[in-house]
């Protein structure tokens, strides 16, 4: 009885956090309290505007909007505990509170991945099948993909924590980062953890390398068909490919070396994670609508209908 208690003894985490001083974990509150509302606003505001916009009902937003609603909920999982978290001394979390931040990361990170996969699609048919484009990309097909893209975080994440939530913690409970993550809490665990350390890096980090490796290949692909093509329209769709570059290499970057590497430079894998749950999540409306004149022009007319309206009242 007594060996099953201390089996089972550790009930909460202890979070290190970024700084022990008081006056940075003041300043980084201010700075993740900005960027988390700016986060929410600005994934809302593409959501919004894609649903309320005629112009922007098509197969590209539509992926958009998801993706900025992903992101959203990625976010959500452990910065508003995370912001919290620095006004106070002693930062713990609780074990099925850990759990539940860990289901919801990797929930919504697998999902992401597999959207991102469905957006290289759309833009590959779109510039390498132009005229069939409306054919292929039609309401059942996006339908799938975004079923798909929910399937795959859901199996992504529950494959990973149906062996996670069984662990034995009976020693050690901190750990130096501002929130759980797998390889962390599976280094806490009072017992051999080999084979799930094996099977973390086969199913996040080398997943995500695989899946990264493909997405580059399917670019390169498309930057070639738009290079043998010179026109306006190439143009613009050499301006929205950069922008999937450039938000697929800041979204798999940071996971494939926290999760193809993740037992060994904790202090790296730290400021990789808050750029991957906490920054990427910023950045990706801040590229594509600064990088797509239809985007900015929908926000603009949003923008002006609700002034226009709150003026009128």
């Amino acid at each position: 009885m007594d060996l099953l208690d201390n089996r089972s003894s550790v009930s909460e985490f202890i979070l290190l956090g970024l700084s022990n001083s008081q006056e940075i974990q003041i300043f980084f509150f201010a700075i993740f309290l900005l960027v988390y509302v700016a986060i929410i606003v600005g994934n809302l505001l593409i959501v919004i505007s894609v649903i309320v916009d005629n112009h922007l009902h098509s197969p590209m937003y539509f992926f958009l909007a998801n993706l900025s609603f992903f992101d959203l909920c990625l976010s959500s999982a452990a910065t508003p505990k995370v912001i919290s978290d620095f006004l106070r001394k002693r930062k713990t979390i609780s074990l099925w509170g850990c759990m539940a931040q860990m289901f919801f990361m990797h929930f919504f990170g697998g999902g992401e991945m597999s959207l991102l996969i469905a957006m290289a699609m759309d833009r590959y048919v779109a510039i390498c099948k132009p005229l069939q484009y409306k054919t292929i990309m039609n309401c059942r097909a996006l339908i799938v993909f975004l079923l798909l893209s929910w399937a795959t975080g859901f199996i992504h994440t529950t494959s990973q924590m149906v062996f996670t939530v069984g662990l034995p913690f009976c020693g050690p409970n901190v750990m130096d980062s501002i929130f759980c993550d797998l390889p962390l809490i599976i280094k806490l665990a009072c017992t051999d953890t080999y084979i799930l350390e094996l099977f973390i890096i086969a199913n996040s980090g080398l997943l995500s390398l695989v899946c990264f490796i493909l997405l580059l290949i399917s670019y390169i692909i498309m930057l070639v068909t738009i290079w043998q093509h010179s026109s306006s329209a190439s143009s613009k769709a050499m301006s929205t490919l950069s922008a999937h570059i450039t938000v697929v290499t800041l979204f798999f970057g940071p996971a494939i070396f926290i999760y193809a590497f993740p037992f060994n430079s904790y202090s790296v894998d730290k400021f990789l994670s808050v750029f991957y749950s906490i920054i990427t999540p910023l950045l990706n409306p801040i590229i594509y609508t600064l990088r797509n004149q239809e985007m900015k022009a929908a926000i603009k007319r949003l923008s002006s209908q609700h002034l226009g309206s709150w003026l009128t009242s």
